[in-house]
C-alpha cells in the first residue's frame, strides 16, 4: 500500500492531497521514512523473486546439511 491510498482520521481526505496539517504533516513523514522501509522500492514480483531464491538457498543448505 502507499500513502496516496491512506485517509486522513482529522479531515477524511486523501492524505496525499494533503488539505490539513495533519495530512501534510503525515505526508512529509511517509516521504522521508519510506512506508515499507528499505523495501519501498520493490514492486512485488521482485519480493517474490527474492523470497523464491531465499527459499531455494534455504532448501539447498538443508539438503548439504543432512
Amino acid at each position: 500500500m502507499t500513502y496516496d491510498r491512506l485517509v486522513c482520521a482529522n479531515c477524511a481526505a486523501p492524505v496525499s492531497e494533503g488539505r490539513c496539517p495533519v495530512c501534510r504533516a503525515n505526508r512529509e513523514r511517509l516521504q522521508q521514512e519510506g512506508f515499507f522501509g528499505g523495501l519501498n522500492g520493490l514492486n512485488p514480483m521482485a519480493l517474490i523473486a527474492l523470497l523464491a531464491v531465499l527459499i531455494a538457498a534455504v532448501a539447498l543448505l538443508a539438503h548439504q546439511a543432512a
